[in-house]
């Protein structure tokens, strides 16, 4: 400020442009890092439902050779299923 009129002075034109420059870097550097936080959430929403497929496959296929009892998948299979359309993947003459 100054003392006899009480108004900041302007800063520097280098100061401020360093400072201009600064808040672009930190801008950036926040896009960055939402980016990486969005791919590496995505990457695990794949994983989850990669590993949700093959323990599907895995069950599906011990049913199929009777190495699970059909009536005890039936029961967790409606006990887990509430929506219709869910059940309905699940054609009766298959399983």
């Amino acid at each position: 400020m100054c003392p006899s009129s009480g108004i900041a002075k302007p800063l520097d034109p280098k100061i401020e442009a360093t400072r201009r420059k600064l808040e672009q870097l930190k801008a950036r550097q926040q896009r960055i890092d939402a980016r990486l936080r969005y791919l590496a959430s995505k990457q695990a929403r794949r994983a989850d439902t990669r590993r949700k497929i093959l323990v599907g496959a895995i069950i599906l296929a011990q049913l199929e050779r009777g190495e699970i009892d059909e009536k005890k998948f039936r029961a967790m299979r409606d006990q887990a299923l509430n929506r219709a359309d869910d059940r309905a993947l699940f054609d009766p003459s298959v399983i």
